[in-house]
């Protein structure tokens, strides 16, 4: 029985939804489906669309990224039909997040994004976050867009320096 490529995508994201206690971004469910080669950039964002637009998962920006949550409706969708994933699929699956699984949870947690305000200046909001709550959110108005561009990047180098330097002078 021939399946249907975009099913066994769908089917694959919310697999790897399920197994995550935290959202995972686009880009991360794209290094798996394109690095392994299961699908082309097209198809995967016509997937990603589909399942949003079905309510199975739900799509939050974040800064310059999208986070994807697994729905209630997802989740009873990917009961009825998870035996459709082959068990190749499912221990590629498995691989990928023993291998990638602090780096992930790093990234979505760790966010910074930047803005011009209304008087001028650039604004850079960097936030770090543990279990659904934020551990630190932080505000810092610079004059040029390449110092609040040069703060978010090195915010996602540093945060846990920076977290820790915060905690010991502050506590």
């Amino acid at each position: 029985m021939t399946q249907d490529p975009l099913m066994i995508y769908k089917l694959i994201i919310l697999y790897m939804l399920n197994k995550v206690t935290f959202p995972l971004t686009t880009a991360q469910i794209g290094d798996f489906l394109l690095g392994r080669e299961y699908t082309g950039f097209l198809n995967l964002q016509q997937t990603i669309s589909e399942l949003t637009d079905a309510h199975l998962v739900s799509a939050k920006p974040a800064g310059n990224r999208t986070h994807l949550v697994l729905t209630e409706e997802g989740r009873e969708t990917l009961h009825f039909f998870e035996n459709r994933i082959s068990e190749s699929i499912k221990e590629d699956i498995q691989f990928y997040f023993k291998e990638n699984e602090l780096e992930m949870k790093n990234e979505v947690a760790i966010q910074s994004s930047y803005y011009r305000s209304t008087t001028g200046d650039y604004k850079a909001e960097l936030i770090a976050r543990e279990k659904g709550s934020d551990l630190v959110t932080i505000t810092l108005s610079v004059p040029l867009e390449e110092m609040a561009s040069a703060i978010c990047d090195n915010w996602q180098k540093k945060n846990q320096k920076i977290y820790k330097y915060l905690t010991e002078e502050l506590f």
